[in-house]
C-alpha cells in the first residue's frame, strides 16, 4: 500500500508534471478512503465523517467507470496497482 501523497502521485502519474490524472484521482482517493477506515475502527459513532466517506467511495467509483470506458489499459495496471477488487 502506498502511504504518502507524493508517492501516490508518483506512482501513477502519466507524465512527471501530472498531478491531476484520473489515474492519480483514484489513487489520491484510495488513500483517502484507506485513512477514514482506519478512523472508523476507533470512533464508530462519527456519522459526520462517514458522508465525506460515502462521497469519496462514490466518486472513485464514477471515476474507475469512465477511465474503464475510455482506456482500458489504464483502468487494468491501476486496478492491480491499487490492489482494487474487479
Amino acid at each position: 500500500m502506498i502511504k504518502k501523497k507524493k508517492d501516490t502521485i508518483k506512482a501513477l502519474a502519466i507524465n512527471a508534471k501530472d498531478v491531476g490524472s484520473t489515474e492519480v484521482q483514484i489513487g489520491l482517493l484510495t488513500d483517502k478512503i484507506s485513512k477514514l477506515s482506519e478512523h472508523f475502527k476507533k470512533f464508530k459513532k462519527d456519522k459526520h465523517s462517514t458522508l465525506g466517506l460515502a462521497k469519496s467511495v462514490n466518486k472513485r467509483k464514477r471515476l474507475l467507470a469512465y477511465l474503464k470506458r475510455k482506456n482500458s489499459d489504464s483502468y487494468s495496471k491501476v486496478i492491480k496497482q491499487l490492489n482494487l477488487r474487479k
